[in-house]
């Protein structure tokens, strides 16, 4: 499983591979050069004031660097190919290299200091993987030391509670080091302990970290992370299912089957053509190239991805037969769509990983195109939208979900990343939108689809590991797996400013109301329509109501009244009624450095193209207002058509008390109530979000209680019914006739309920 199996060492794409693994790996080893609380010059370990501080967790990190620089060299040892492959001088360099880090840093009776994580997985797991490649050359001696040191930093009662730093993603990588220690030390007790220990991660959860039911997945108790530390869990869970399959420890628990539910229900809805969307990968964003990275890779969406995607090829190894089927056809799909960043060269992935997914792409399942549809996961207080041709995603935050996560000096101005952002991409454009060195350049008070304040924020504002999180309740929506109505109560982080979001996700676009809108920060309050990253040199053409704008930089303009707009390349926007004057466009480089955002990255500048369109709600505004259509990938005719198509929307209500719309050539009614009320057609007793489809004879209705509090939602819809022909059991039918009166116990998770009647 570390190197391989079944793959030409001569044969592309593993030719280059080797020797990009030797090239790096000979630099390394002409660079080593042990000393006293180093083994490299550029990475010493030796703290001269051990505690928990910034300083202690750079020394930590460097021990664990210098760790997984070893590996390197070892898997160079190891691998066909490299220009290294047996060398016993590198052999007994990195023996040498072992024995001065275990005398100096890594051993039972050692201190820790700085991160917990360095000591208990980061460095274990690099050090049993050196071992398992070495394991014929390193002796009975260091063998044992080795096992006491694991021992040491991870006993037995590192998983005895299912609690603290030992839940999630964290749990399954304690796991994977007790397991290698059982391995490498002949200990069957310590196999027994890894398989058991991994029960607990198994149930669906319905608060801080794990899997929850709607496909939902959070660490550090706050933050969505399926993109980071779940691909983490995943990678975890699919190298021990197939380490101790067939063996006395193989995972039998039935509680498995919902990590393998998981690849459809919780990490393939956030990949698209190969990409791990950024709304689920939390500090990750912020990393680009870090300082220690010899190898100088960019770090970005794609890589993630393909990451997870590598994962699910070694999880449907065991997996059912339609499982794996069903799997490998989806790795196939992704793997032909990544025209961005080509899966089976990339530079995230090591051989192993390449000959696992070089032999599913050979393999007999047919390639699985994008699925379409909508998900939302009230858990994370995210949404997935996919249509024929693009994608989307939402990012919104609650008193249960951050806004965003710092730690570690890492993602330090991604402040407003959840108060509404929108990420979208087309199906061959815009993959690299947010790939594209976004996060170092991008206005991170501009951030697409957000409403925020432009008061000045600290970085790190608002507390580490997912401490900043909003007073609020109501975030949530309603779909029927096409369609949605989604919602966000905003409060600003360390601000005064409050706004009533709503989205309405449809078939070829997304409408987008704001309204609420109040500050007395003394600053500026905007709404972000788009922020485009047009890349190093990008000149896409803008057109206004069918006038071309200037391509130049720093053109800035006031659209008040325009209907339409159009980014060529990109996207159109429609503003139903004409913009007001508030609507502004800019068009600018902006220059950043990825350590401006987190401080283990390269300090090199970097610049990238923007076309701004925003609402600029002024200084202090009250109940100020938005209104705009998205259309992703659409033609400048057909957003000049759309515009033109007055009733193509009817905007049903736009206020601080209830958002709504009407999409007649759909039959779609959304609508968001913040408190009971009326829009159009629609009544409820309560605060809920509403969706109703209509098709023919019959039609949906989708409601859901984003409240959380369990108080019955009584709705009335005025249109005559005649029959309910479906409901869930949630779903209680109080009349029909001249109108249908419904009583909707929505429970506490903000779950979709439905009901099919018949019309008339």
């Amino acid at each position: 499983m570390l190197l391989g199996t079944g793959f030409d060492a001569g044969a592309e794409p593993f030719a280059a591979k080797l020797a990009e693994l030797g090239a790096t790996a000979r630099d390394l080893r002409a660079a080593m050069a042990p000393a006293n609380g180093s083994l490299w010059p550029d990475l010493p370990y030796a703290d001269p004031e051990p505690d928990t501080d910034a300083e202690s967790y750079t020394y930590s990190g460097n021990l664990q660097i210098s760790y997984t620089r070893l590996r390197t060299l070892a898997e160079a040892y190891a691998q066909p190919g490299t220009g290294l492959t047996g060398d016993t001088g590198l052999r007994d360099e990195i023996l040498a290299g072992l024995d001065h880090l275990h005398d100096q840093a890594y051993h039972a009776g050692q201190v820790r200091y700085g991160n917990w994580y360095t000591w208990q997985i980061g460095v274990p797991q690099a050090l049993l993987d050196i071992d398992v490649l070495l394991y014929d050359h390193l002796g009975a001696a260091r063998v044992a030391e080795h096992c006491a040191a694991v021992d040491h930093f991870v006993p037995d009662s590192a998983v005895a509670h299912y609690t603290g730093t030992s839940t999630g993603a964290n749990r399954v990588d304690l796991c994977r080091v007790l397991a290698l220690r059982g391995v490498l030390g002949k200990a069957p007790a310590k196999l027994a302990l890894a398989r058991d220990a991994l029960s607990p991660v198994f149930p669906y959860v319905t608060s801080g970290d794990g899997l929850y039911a709607d496909g939902s997945f959070v660490q550090h108790t706050y933050v969505p992370y399926a993109g980071s530390y779940g691909a983490v869990m995943l990678g975890g869970l699919s190298l021990l299912f197939a380490l101790l399959k067939g063996s006395a420890w193989e995972v039998t628990d039935s509680g498995r089957q919902v990590v393998l539910d998981s690849v459809e229900k919780a990490y393939a809805p956030f990949l698209f053509n190969g990409l791990a969307m950024d709304a689920v990968s939390g500090r990750a964003v912020s990393r680009g190239v870090q300082k220690t990275d010899t190898r100088a890779v960019r770090q970005d969406d794609h890589l993630r991805g393909h990451g997870i995607i590598a994962c699910v090829a070694l999880l449907a190894r065991s997996a059912s037969a339609a499982e794996r089927t069903r799997w490998e056809g989806m790795v196939k799909g992704w793997i032909a769509r990544d025209h961005y960043s080509p899966l089976l060269t990339s530079p995230a992935l090591g051989v192993a990983a390449l000959a696992r997914l070089e032999e599913t792409a050979g393999g007999p399942a047919a390639p699985s195109p994008e699925p379409t549809g909508h998900r939302l996961f009230p858990g994370m207080d995210r949404a997935v939208h996919r249509r024929p041709g693009w994608a989307a995603s939402l990012s919104m935050a609650s008193k249960r979900i951050t806004y965003y996560e710092n730690g570690n000096g890492e993602n330090l101005r991604a402040w407003h990343s959840g108060s509404g952002m929108l990420y979208w991409w087309g199906d061959t454009f815009a993959n690299g939108q947010y790939s594209d060195d976004f996060w170092p350049t991008v206005d991170p008070c501009r951030l697409p689809g957000t409403t925020a304040s432009r008061k000045p924020l600290a970085d790190g504002e608002g507390g580490t590991w997912g401490a900043a999180r909003p007073d609020v309740r109501w975030v949530g929506g309603a779909t029927d797996g096409t369609y949605a109505a989604v919602g966000q109560y905003l409060k600003g982080l360390s601000s005064t400013l409050l706004a009533k979001k709503s989205w309405f996700f449809l078939d070829d676009a997304i409408v987008c109301l704001g309204a609420g809108i109040h500050g007395r920060d003394g600053t500026g309050v905007e709404s972000i329509v788009d922020n485009r990253n047009l890349g190093e040199n990008g000149v896409h053409a803008l057109t206004v109501d069918g006038t071309a704008r200037p391509t130049e930089l720093g053109w800035n303009a006031t659209l008040a009244g325009a209907r339409w707009a159009h980014l060529a390349g990109h996207a159109g926007y429609v503003f139903p009624g004409g913009a007001p004057s508030s609507l502004k466009a800019l068009r600018q480089a902006r220059t950043g450095r990825w350590s401006e955002i987190n401080l283990g990255a390269v300090t090199d500048p970097v610049t990238r193209r923007y076309l701004t369109l925003w609402f600029d709600h002024g200084t202090d505004p009250t109940r100020a207002t938005y209104a705009y259509v998205l259309m992703p990938g659409a033609s400048r005719e057909r957003t000049a058509a759309r515009a033109a198509d007055r009733g193509w929307v009817t905007v049903l209500a736009n206020t601080d008390d209830q958002q709504g719309v009407r999409v007649p050539s759909l039959g779609l009614t959304g609508v968001n109530l913040w408190f009971a009320g009326t829009v159009g057609e629609v009544t409820t007793g309560a605060p809920a979000s509403v969706l109703i489809r209509e098709s023919g004879t019959t039609a949906t209705l989708c409601v859901s209680g984003p409240l959380r509090d369990g108080a019955a939602i009584d709705l009335t819809w005025n249109r005559p019914v005649s029959a309910v022909l479906s409901r869930d059991p949630a779903v209680q039918v109080l009349g029909t006739g001249a109108a249908l009166r419904l009583r909707v116990t929505p429970g506490t998770l903000a779950a979709t309920h439905k009901a099919v009647v018949r019309l008339g």
